[in-house]
């Protein structure tokens, strides 16, 4: 499968997360780049094609913040990586804020996202990724592709950070690819982990489906999106659908989700998919708590390929780093498969 990743993408590299209470080594590491490269064979650098198509779907005043936030961090006289420690929980609107710290509470909703020394550039360098993928489907060049990006996207809303994402990658080529009169788009993430951002973007725009399969977040992060009740609102109503699974779910339960989410897409009639990968439905995941195998990984791709759609991967998280390259590779075998 004709593969994207920029060589900025490893320039992320923050060392702490602060989880459960203490201070912790950061799970969202450089080597879990390097361990799926291996596995990937030849991998394309991107083109650069801009701010434009991440500014059609992050606002103006977060871009600006990403790009200054750790500078200004320096510049408070602070060292290391840009944490915030004060959260708007109510009434959170724009503010004309001068403080650093201030302006990481206003954007960020966690204490797991640092922003460090080449956050920015790795966050830009995966947009990128994923939309030189779109190209090479858009081209007719590839009717598959994958975006190897990292770091991950599916938890950044259109003006926050957060579960270590930055910029929107599946957010982003969904909208491209729909601007490029490639719709209907359809996004299904199947990340242990719902995609809130994702569907925090789309939820009022029903020109895009979006289909999350995760853990119920009344056990897991980012526990305040993705309950089955949530389905959009507005133009989008309808064209959300959760499906919240209990911890320990193995496949013969996931099989079925994901089936009634293929025939969802199906029914809503995609022409494109953006499918958000995270292996971190794997059992044996440091911080997720499913219980798919490699094998089953494999099966995930070839039950999504069934759709028969131009497919675009954007890789999301997975933190095993040992078998992140493997169960990666299985998935991508299972969607050429069609």
């Amino acid at each position: 499968m004709l593969t994207f990743c920029s060589p900025s993408q490893a320039a992320h590299a923050p060392a702490l997360e602060l989880v459960n209470g203490k201070a912790e080594d950061h799970a969202e590491t450089p080597a879990r780049l390097g361990n799926m490269l291996g596995a990937m064979g030849t991998v394309r650098a991107p083109d650069d094609h801009g701010l434009a198509a991440i500014q059609a779907v992050h606002s103006p005043e977060y871009i600006a913040f990403l790009q200054a936030a750790h500078g200004e961090w320096l510049a408070a006289g602070r060292a290391g990586d840009a944490i915030p420690y004060a959260f708007p929980v109510r009434g959170r609107r724009p503010l004309d804020l001068t403080r650093i710290d201030g302006k990481l509470g206003l954007f960020g909703f966690d204490t797991v996202t640092p922003i460090a020394a080449g956050t920015w550039e790795a966050a830009y360098g995966a947009a990128q990724s994923a939309l030189s993928a779109l190209a090479a489907m858009a081209s007719g060049e590839a009717r598959h592709a994958f975006a190897l990006c990292r770091p991950p996207g599916h938890h950044a809303g259109a003006d926050y950070f957060g579960g270590y994402c930055y910029l929107n990658n599946a957010a982003i080529a969904a909208r491209a690819a729909a601007a490029q009169g490639l719709g209907p788009v359809a996004v299904l993430d199947v990340d242990y982990h719902h995609g809130n951002g994702t569907q925090d973007i789309f939820y009022a725009d029903g020109s895009v489906f979006f289909a999350s399969i995760h853990a119920d977040p009344r056990t897991d992060f980012p526990y305040f999106w993705g309950h089955a009740e949530e389905c959009g609102e507005g133009a989008g109503e309808g064209t959300t659908f959760n499906q919240p699974l209990p911890r320990g779910t193995g496949w013969g339960t996931y099989e079925g989700a994901l089936g009634r989410a293929v025939d969802a897409i199906a029914a809503f009639g995609a022409k494109t998919l953006i499918v958000s990968y995270g292996a971190d439905t794997f059992a044996e995941d440091p911080i997720s708590q499913f219980a798919l195998t490699t094998d089953d990984m494999h099966a995930m791709g070839t039950s999504i390929a069934s759709l028969g759609l131009p497919t675009l991967t954007v890789m999301e998280g997975g933190y095993n780093v040992a078998e992140l390259g493997r169960n990666v590779a299985a998935f991508i075998a299972g969607l050429e498969r069609a």
